[in-house]
């Protein structure tokens, strides 16, 4: 099950490795991705800290990790291709999987119902 941020990233945990990327919502607003700023593999990264940037044909954004954790993996698709994430942001388009350090960060964020009512509420 994914969990969601008020910043628009997504998290889906698996044990103590999270997925991480930005929520569709996120990509549409932000426009065609044309670059990747990947965290590098061995970063521990804590909760609401940068977790790497984006930037589009219409501005750069930050994404904000949503858990504390360490990278143990980047989606390295992303650097030729970083379109995956307009096309596929919730799945082929994820951003970097973490081993976590505390599963109750995860537990208190939004789930999808949750953040769509967030989302229709803070346009």
């Amino acid at each position: 099950m994914k969990k969601y941020t008020k910043t628009h990233e997504w998290v889906s945990l698996h044990g103590t490795d999270a997925t991480i990327g930005i929520s569709n919502h996120a990509q549409e607003l932000l426009g065609d991705v044309v670059y990747a700023d990947l965290p590098s593999v061995g970063k521990t990264v804590k909760k609401g800290e940068i977790l790497c940037s984006l930037e589009s044909v219409k501005a750069a954004a930050e994404v904000f990790c949503p858990v504390t954790g360490t990278v143990k993996e980047v989606n390295n698709a992303l650097n030729d291709n970083p379109e995956i994430i307009n096309q596929s942001a919730e799945t082929d388009g994820w951003i970097a999987k973490l081993t976590i350090s505390d599963r109750s960060e995860y537990e208190s964020l939004m789930d999808e119902s949750a953040y769509k009512a967030f989302c229709a509420t803070h346009q």
